[in-house]
């Protein structure tokens, strides 16, 4: 036991550690023996940040629409015909015994409808109106007074002052049927706006 402890506290060798350096890892033309020495690859280029404001101020942007493009397009419609005013309400009439009221009254609902494309307006409705309940009269004169409407939304689309009066529309009713005379010259005015322009023309709508 004596040895044991007297072999442990024995000096230390007093032999100089090694300087030679260590053996260096193999270079990349070692290793894959192209003889070619490694090179790491350029980092990616990125663009510059874009200066702020961009030349020539900042984005423009295009003012809403106006006028007729409001509404989304079209801005065109089709012309309506002209009619003789006394003629619509009692010429024609008389001689076809009332029939052609109801003709007029179906046509200027369908050129209504055509010449403004933007608004949905009935052709065939208004008509069955007349037709299956005029005997109500509540239900002509409702429908007149949406005519009158109608015709005052059109003189808006010509661009001239909507005279037009959807409570004379049906009150005019009840005088010898005078509303028929009234929205006929009421109608005309949109095609003075027009000039001699030939029915079903495309014609411009101004609001």
């Amino acid at each position: 036991m004596t040895d044991s402890v007297a072999g442990s506290n024995e000096p230390a060798s007093n032999e100089p550690a090694s300087t030679d350096p260590p053996e260096s890892a193999p270079t990349y033309a070692e290793s894959t023996g192209t003889g070619a020495p490694f090179e790491a690859p350029p980092p990616p280029a990125y663009p510059p940040p874009p200066a702020y404001p961009p030349p020539g101020g900042p984005p423009q942007y295009a003012a809403p629409p106006q006028g007729a493009e409001a509404y989304g397009a079209p801005v065109q419609g089709l012309n309506m015909k002209r009619r003789n005013p006394f003629a619509a309400w009692i010429g024609l009439p008389l001689i076809t015994l009332g029939i052609y009221h109801f003709v007029w009254y179906y046509k200027i609902h369908k050129e209504m409808a055509q010449y403004d494309p933007r608004r949905e307006i009935p052709v065939v409705g208004p008509l069955l109106v007349l037709l299956l309940l005029g005997w109500t009269v509540i239900a002509p004169a409702i429908s007149y007074h949406n005519t009158g409407a109608r015709i005052r939304e059109a003189q808006r689309a010509a661009g001239i002052e909507p005279t037009c009066s959807p409570l004379w529309s049906w009150l005019l009713w009840f005088v010898f049927s005078l509303n028929t005379l009234y929205m006929q010259i009421e109608l005309n005015k949109v095609l003075d706006r027009y000039g001699e322009t030939e029915p079903h023309t495309p014609v411009p709508l101004f609001v």
